[in-house]
């Protein structure tokens, strides 16, 4: 694994959670999103405390939530979905004020959306804290460990190697648009924009084929040497 394929979520650090093993870390993680979904949504305080609990890890850590929340982005399109359904939501309503105006909302779609934007924020979280604290090689370590099937670690690990190789390819593409007048921000330029992710996806899937044949022509048998895991 190379060097420069964590710098995107890894924080470097030495504390008590980065040396801790990653199989364990993992196992945590499972199980503290599960605990998470499975409380129901009117348990107010215990996500209190789930929030509590792990910004204390976070803190044990030394991660600064100057770091994480930046890449908590990730979870805009679940808060914009949680974020309607009181209004498209049924059932019984409410009216709320809301800059001089009264907003019916759902009752059951405003306990709906808190459940989801509490269970999704805290899993975020706690997914960024394991990518924090722990390099992406070994965390695939640490899911052979845990009996993960090797096909099923080969494709993440592949997927970690080359996510720089195709973000890179990107960029230089949106570059060449750009150079040539093309603003792939612009709905008028989006069909353009369609036909780049397109010759994108083209030109990485024929990466994926060159390498895999090169892999056989090395001896490849399904299983990866252990020095390049």
């Amino acid at each position: 694994m190379g060097a420069g394929h964590g710098h995107r979520l890894h924080f470097h650090g030495h504390s008590v959670v980065h040396r801790a093993p990653a199989h364990l870390k993992v196992l945590v993680l499972l199980g503290f999103v599960l605990t998470v979904v499975a409380t129901p949504r009117e348990w107010y305080p215990v996500f209190g405390g789930y929030l509590v609990l792990l910004l204390g890890v976070v803190l044990l850590a030394r991660v600064p939530l100057t770091y994480l929340l930046p890449r908590m982005v990730v979870e805009v399109p679940f808060l914009v979905f949680a974020a309607l359904m009181p209004f498209v939501a049924e059932g019984p309503r409410v009216a709320v004020p809301l800059g001089g105006w009264e907003v019916s909302l759902s009752e059951s779609g405003l306990l709906a959306a808190w459940g989801l934007v509490a269970k999704g924020t805290l899993g975020v979280l706690a997914s960024l804290t394991l990518a924090a604290t722990t390099e992406p090689a070994d965390v695939l370590r640490g899911l052979q460990r845990l009996r993960m099937p090797d096909l099923v670690v080969q494709i993440m690990g592949f997927m970690i190697r080359y996510l720089d190789v195709v973000t890179g390819d990107l960029g230089r593409m949106v570059t060449a648009m750009r150079s040539r007048g093309v603003d792939p921000r612009s709905p008028r330029h989006w069909p353009a924009l369609a036909r780049t992710l397109g010759a994108l996806f083209v030109r990485s899937y024929e990466r994926g084929e060159r390498v895999h044949l090169a892999m056989l022509s090395r001896g490849y048998d399904g299983k990866l040497p252990e020095g390049v895991k």
